[in-house]
This record gives C-alpha cells, structure tokens and sequence, in this order.
C-alpha cells in the first residue's frame, strides 16, 4: 500500500509539495502516478514517473508548473506544486504500476495501477 503526506490549505499562488512512500515495502520498482479528484469531478491524472525517473508525463492543467521527481535511497516519490490555483483543490493520490523496466505508459488510465494510497487534501483557499 502506498502513504501520501503533505496536503494542507495554502492560498492562492503558493506552493506545497506531496510525497508518497510505500507502506511495508519499498515503491522504487513502481512506476508512480499522481492522480487528484475534487468533489463531484472526475478523477485527473496529474503526473507520473518511471521507476528509473528518466520517463515523466503531465497532464496538460499542470505543465509547467508541478513537478514530479523520485529518491529512490529514499523510497519516496514527490509532486512539487507550484502557482497554485483554486481549481487545484482536491485529493491527491498516488498510485503504483510494476512494469518490466524503466517505463511509464503514457496517458491516465487508472486500470494500469494496482497499488493505491489512501489521498491526501490540498485546498487553495485565501
């Protein structure tokens, strides 16, 4: 199972950074995606990253100015949020995908990750 932290209430135009480990193991296999949904709203993919941290992909609202990255010696998977927006107000999850290899599939197919955390809540709210 995967853990994100860092969600909080910042105001408009400021930034924050999530991080997501592994719960009873370790994520530096996974390829690792950020996905968020607000109330009412569709789930989004936000980010993803392969296991070797050479293949990013981001979803086209947040080119720019997120930033995913990894430190594997750390076992952790960060998502830097930057000129936040109210409409980036909702739960953040990340999600765990083992391929064969330093690879991410592009796209936001939600099928592909089987291990998921529980969420953490950003709102941007002055």
């Amino acid at each position: 199972r995967l853990e994100e932290s860092g969600g909080d209430k910042v105001p408009p135009g400021g930034s924050l950074k999530l991080s997501c480990t592994a719960s009873g193991g370790t994520l530096d296999y996974y390829a690792i995606a950020w996905f968020r949904q607000a109330p009412g709203k569709e789930r989004e993919g936000v980010a993803s990253i392969s296991s070797s941290a050479t293949t990013s992909y981001y979803g086209d609202s947040v080119k720019g100015r997120f930033t995913i990255s990894r430190d594997n010696t750390k076992h952790t998977v960060y998502l830097k949020m930057n000129s936040l927006e109210a409409e980036a107000t909702a739960t953040y999850y990340c999600a765990g995908a083992e391929y064969y290899g330093d690879y991410v599939r592009p796209g936001w197919d939600s099928g592909e990750y089987d291990v998921w955390g529980q969420g953490t809540q950003v709102t941007v709210s002055s």
